[in-house]
């Protein structure tokens, strides 16, 4: 499984479509635990990229800060499951997080 997460400086980018990088996160779905990781810088941000980019290298999920409801549903068209509200943390920290259960999301930071 692979996770993207928008980053800036090493840690989440709270407002998902303004951000420069992702990290990939790669997870083996059995034992669930992190296999591998890299960043990739983010294509220009234009309506309707960013999911067709994410999906065409095999992204799963996107752990985020903010995201508005239309890039929501095109992630979601693309089948790929979106998590909002995220903290500014690391993205392996995002990950574990989820991966135990304890990832907490909050309020989504982006209203368009």
């Amino acid at each position: 499984m692979k996770i993207a997460i928008p980053t800036a400086d090493g840690k989440l980018n709270l407002h998902f479509g303004h951000c420069r990088a992702f990290s990939i996160i790669e997870v083996d779905d059995q034992t669930k635990q992190i296999t591998g990781s890299e960043e990739i810088p983010a294509p220009k941000h234009e309506p309707g990229v960013l999911p067709r980019f994410l999906g065409e290298i095999g992204v799963h999920m996107i752990i985020a800060g903010g995201m508005g409801m239309s890039a929501q549903n095109l992630f979601k068209a693309q089948g790929i499951e979106v998590v909002i509200g995220a903290p500014s943390k690391t993205p392996e920290e995002l990950v574990t997080d989820y991966l135990a259960g304890t990832l907490e999301s909050g309020v989504n930071v982006c209203d368009h």
